[in-house]
């Protein structure tokens, strides 16, 4: 008999969790299925992987096939003595009756037969794809939640088992405090399984719309904060906007452009519990036009004022000389 390395032919270690097994196959099925494969050998490729899928999904034959120990692909090899005893393999076979038999019919033959075995492989279950859209949302959708309704329009399996590109629409509830980047699953609304295999995911990659006023980073929100030079200079309170209304905000004497201002719980909300951030970053925005009235007082404070912007110029230029 010869050997075959199912493990191998999964790309997978011999302690892989069943999970593993059945996604790896889920998404190698895919990649080589004839109907979508551009791969010369794609058909055998797949037929190899259905067939390593076939022992290895199954716990009791997996076992029977890891008692058969590890052997490079390819090699001739005979089963232990007592692996028959335990596993129940082909009845009455003697010394000599694994010569002639294929590694796959022996494990068909755990399960009722070599013949019974070839038609579950013919008829094996095969998993609908896996699709990937984005799903774009504005930031007041991210702070609320919402449904979107999406129009696809992908390549999947007719009733025949012919693959086409069929459109169909699917709902799809967003949670509030998605964010950008997000990677959202909806079970069962991929592509449709053929044989009985179950259908496909569909995931949804969530993008926010550029917002006018707010940026995003997870679930922090900034937001540019314009003051006159008098407001940054003095202090004040202004009123600034959030995603769930007007604030207030105490802006503190002597503020500097690009200074950050902390409103906290005032971002997007986060999945169980609490809320991201909102940041006011200062903006020192000037009058467009100054009357005389103003351009003097503007003097009368540059003559008044012993501040000095550019005093680090001359520091730094010291140090380097």
């Amino acid at each position: 008999m010869k050997y075959k390395d199912y493990y191998s032919v999964l790309g997978l270690d011999s302690d892989a969790t069943q999970a593993a097994i059945k996604s790896t196959y889920r998404k190698l099925a895919q990649k080589y299925h004839p109907d979508v494969s551009k791969d010369p050998q794609g058909e055998a490729k797949f037929k190899e992987l259905a067939e390593a899928y076939q022992t290895l999904k199954d716990p009791e034959k997996r076992a029977a096939y890891d008692q058969l120990g590890r052997h490079q692909a390819g090699q001739d090899f005979r089963p232990p003595p007592d692996w028959e005893t335990h596993f129940g393999g082909h009845a009455g076979a003697g010394p000599h009756s694994f010569d002639d038999i294929d590694l796959a019919d022996l494990f068909a033959g755990l399960s009722g037969g070599r013949h019974g075995g070839g038609r579950a492989r013919a008829d094996m279950p095969i998993p609908g794809r896996d699709y990937d859209v984005t799903a774009e949302i504005t930031l007041e959708d991210a702070y609320r939640g919402t449904q979107l309704a999406l129009n696809l329009s992908v390549p999947d399996y007719d009733d025949h088992g012919r693959l086409r590109r069929v459109e169909r629409t699917v709902k799809a509830r967003i949670p509030k405090g998605a964010t950008a980047g997000q990677r959202l699953r909806l079970r069962g609304q991929g592509g449709k399984g053929l044989k009985g295999g179950p259908n496909g995911d569909l995931y949804l990659n969530i993008a926010l719309h550029p917002h006018p006023l707010f940026r995003a980073a997870g679930h922090d929100l900034y937001l540019d904060l314009p003051l006159a030079p008098w407001e940054a200079a003095l202090g004040t309170s202004v009123e600034v906007p959030t995603l769930a209304g007007p604030v207030q905000l105490k802006v503190p004497p002597a503020s500097s452009a690009g200074q950050k201002m902390r409103l906290a719980n005032r971002g997007l909300p986060k999945p169980h519990d609490g809320a991201g951030d909102l940041f006011a970053i200062v903006q020192i925005a000037m009058p467009s036009t100054l009357t005389e009235r103003q351009q003097a007082l503007f003097k009368e404070l540059a003559e008044a004022s012993e501040f000095d912007p550019r005093g680090h110029f001359r520091t730094e230029a010291h140090h380097a000389g």
